[in-house]
């Protein structure tokens, strides 16, 4: 029998280094062009069912180091050594032609639980 899949929330901030743009010959853009990139691989990893994306940028306004939250991607996830990599794809997935790194311009915090139903142990009454 196969382990349930971790449902994973990937809260991802936005930082300062994003509204300073342009800067060194990047863009808003090539971030944006980074930031879709580094989605397809998560999307890409095996492993990964991706289940949706929120982006909350029309109400939250700068950078967020923290909850509330500027974007957040739900996916169902085969184990924690996957959560990992999709987490590495923000220090690996290069922005513009430079040495730049996703990490620079964004972060991300991956909560992990389970699909929200009864669990086994709770008996429920007649």
């Amino acid at each position: 029998m196969s382990a349930p899949p971790l449902r994973v929330l990937f809260c991802i901030g936005i930082n300062q280094n994003f509204f300073d743009l342009p800067a060194g010959g990047i863009t808003p853009g090539h971030v944006w062009q980074a930031f879709v990139s580094m989605m397809d691989g998560i999307k890409a990893l095996p492993g990964v069912d991706f289940i949706g994306d929120i982006d909350d940028d029309s109400h939250m306004v700068g950078p967020s180091d923290g909850w509330p939250w500027t974007a957040y991607i739900l996916a169902d996830v085969d184990t924690a050594e996957t959560v990992k990599a999709a987490c590495n794809l923000f220090r690996t997935t290069p922005v513009g032609d430079g040495g730049a790194k996703l990490w620079r311009f964004a972060k991300v915090e991956a909560r992990i639980g389970r699909a929200l139903t009864v669990r086994d142990d709770v008996e429920l009454p007649g």
